[in-house]
C-alpha cells in the first residue's frame, strides 16, 4: 500500500509539480529510507499507512542519527515526509497526517563560501585565451560571477537565449520558472567572443538539441556537469586557496559582494530566481561578517588587544 501510495507521489512531482529528476530522485530515495526501516519497525504500517504515527516517524529520526547523518540531512529527509503525507491526506490516501506534529531538527546554518572580489579579478587577469574552449571557459565564469545563475541553469542555456545586443538574458529556473537576468559588459563580450568560434564545434554534432545549445564539450554535444565543475575548480585554483571550489561558490560570490556594494536584498533575490526573501537573508550574515573584518582591521580599537 505505501509503495503504490508512493508512486503515486512521486507521479504528482513529476507532472503536477514539474520538479527536477534530481529532486525527485532524492525524494524517491528518502521515502525508501523510511518504508525499509518500517519493514523492520513495524511491517504492519507498510501496508497500513493509517498504523504509521508520530512515534514511528521520530523512531526513524533516531535511527538516521544513530548511523551518522547529520542534522541538516534528517531535516531534509522529514520534509519530504511532511510533504508526502499532507499529499496523502489531501488525496484520500490516508485518513491523517502523523508528520504534522513532528518538529524538523534544528541545525546550524553555514555561511556561504565566496571568493574576494581581489581574487577573482585575478583570476580573469590570468585566464588563457588562445583557442576556443579558452573563450567557452571565460564566457562560463563570466556567467556564474556576472548572474549568479545555477549549474543546471547554464547548462540549459542555448543559443537563443543569449539575443544579440540585448543586456538580458532568459533562465530557466528550478519548476521550470523562467526569469531575465541582466548581462553586464564582460559577460556580454565573452559570450560574442565564443560565439565566434562556437559554430565550427558546433557542426560535430549530429543532434538538433546539442547544436542550440550555448556551451559544448569537445565532442560537439551540450556541456555536461563535470566538465563544468571541472573547469571552475581549475580556474578558481589560479587565485583562491579556499578548499570548496564549485559553480555554487561564484553564485554565492556573486550574491555576496551584490550585498556588499550597496544592492537590495529584494533585487537579488530576484537575481538568484529564489523563491522566498529567507533563502536570500542568508548573505546578509555573510556581509555582515565582511563588515565586521573591515571594522576590525580598519578601526584603532577594533580589533582584538595586543600587549606591546
Amino acid at each position: 500500500m505505501l509503495d503504490r501510495i508512493t508512486a503515486k507521489y512521486l507521479s504528482y512531482l513529476r507532472v503536477e509539480r514539474n520538479m527536477s529528476e534530481h529532486t525527485i530522485r532524492a525524494y524517491e530515495k528518502d521515502l525508501e529510507s523510511f518504508r525499509l526501516f518500517l519493514s523492520v519497525y513495524d511491517a504492519s504500517s507498510v501496508e497500513d499507512p493509517d498504523k504509521i504515527n508520530r512515534y514511528s516517524i521520530r523512531a526513524w529520526m533516531g535511527n538516521l542519527s544513530d548511523s551518522g547523518i547529520n542534522p541538516r540531512s534528517i531535516g531534509r529527509k522529514v520534509s519530504c515526509l511532511k510533504s508526502f503525507f499532507k499529499y496523502a491526506l489531501a488525496r484520500g490516501h490516508t485518513t491523517k497526517n502523523p508528520a504534522e506534529l513532528v518538529s524538523i531538527p534544528r541545525f546550524e546554518k553555514k555561511l556561504p563560501v565566496t571568493v574576494q572580489q581581489t581574487e577573482l579579478g585575478g583570476m580573469f587577469d590570468e585566464l588563457p585565451c588562445k583557442t576556443a574552449w579558452d573563450f567557452q571557459v571565460i564566457a562560463i565564469l563570466e556567467l556564474f560571477y556576472g548572474t549568479g545563475i545555477r549549474l543546471s541553469e547554464l547548462i540549459a542555456l542555448n543559443v537563443l537565449d543569449v539575443q544579440k545586443g540585448s543586456d538580458l538574458l532568459l533562465v530557466m529556473g528550478k519548476g521550470s520558472k523562467e526569469r531575465y537576468v541582466p548581462v553586464g559588459d564582460k559577460a556580454r563580450s565573452a559570450i560574442s567572443q565564443w560565439l565566434e568560434v562556437r559554430s565550427n564545434i558546433a557542426r560535430q554534432s549530429e543532434s538538433h538539441t546539442d547544436r542550440k545549445a550555448l556551451f559544448l564539450s569537445k565532442s560537439g554535444k551540450r556541456i555536461y556537469p563535470v566538465a563544468v565543475r571541472r573547469l571552475v575548480k581549475k580556474s578558481l585554483d589560479l587565485c583562491t586557496e579556499i578548499t570548496r571550489k564549485s559553480p555554487h561558490v561564484l553564485r554565492h560570490s556573486f550574491a555576496t559582494h551584490m550585498l556588499n556594494n550597496g544592492a537590495d536584498l529584494r533585487v537579488i533575490k530576484e537575481l538568484l530566481g529564489h523563491s522566498a526573501l529567507t533563502t536570500t537573508q542568508i548573505y546578509t550574515q555573510t556581509g555582515a561578517d565582511h563588515l565586521r573584518k573591515v571594522y576590525e582591521k580598519a578601526h584603532p580599537r577594533g580589533g582584538s588587544a595586543t600587549d606591546t
